[in-house]
């Protein structure tokens, strides 16, 4: 739970009322590798923190899973899109190490941001740097050669090559395993 409150401290320094208010609202799950946290079509109402464990969002497209996002250590992951709008998502949640998790529920998210205001900063930072994320991968996915997408992979998140998946790191990258591992040849 600490480390919880030093990730949040991170974006603004939480008063003792919001520390006491969000250890009341949060439970910890320890999750088993292979537990899906989440299925496609449901509505997700948690926001989860890892704290041990590795995870990845997914979604089925023509019956083949193409994974979306890896969360590892100190990350908060969620479904984004069914968890603010409430309804039913297209993306899966998949637990891919024994892990450790701190959860949140909608509802209690949403009186924390009622109750303790800078709840209502951290929110609005949380969403802003989760979109320059999705850009940055929209952008690569859309423009950048399959080389270059893995060649970053590694230097921003290589400990993904020892922990996920070649078929899970394949999907990420947007290709098949046969050119993930003509690429990886080169190296």
């Amino acid at each position: 739970m600490e480390k919880i409150i030093e990730i949040l401290n991170q974006f603004t320094s939480l008063s003792k009322q919001t520390k006491k208010e969000l250890i009341n609202r949060v439970t910890q799950q320890e999750v088993t590798k292979g537990t899906i946290l989440l299925k496609q079509d449901q509505t997700c109402n948690q926001l989860y923190f890892i704290e041990k464990g590795f995870a990845r969002g997914f979604y089925n497209q023509d019956g083949k899973e193409i994974t979306s996002w890896f969360g590892f250590e100190n990350d908060i992951i969620t479904s984004i899109y069914s968890f603010v709008i409430q309804k039913p998502g297209f993306e899966s949640i998949e637990i891919l190490e024994n892990s450790v998790l701190y959860a949140i529920s909608y509802k209690n998210l949403q009186e924390l941001y009622q109750h303790q205001p800078e709840f209502n900063l951290i929110g609005r930072l949380f969403i802003e740097k989760y979109y320059i994320e999705l850009m940055e991968r929209t952008l690569s996915l859309q423009f950048r050669p399959a080389k270059e997408r893995y060649c970053q992979l590694v230097a921003h998140k290589p400990q993904l090559l020892q922990r996920a998946s070649l078929g899970h790191i394949a999907s990420y990258l947007g290709i098949s395993q046969e050119t993930l591992s003509r690429i990886r040849s080169h190296f």
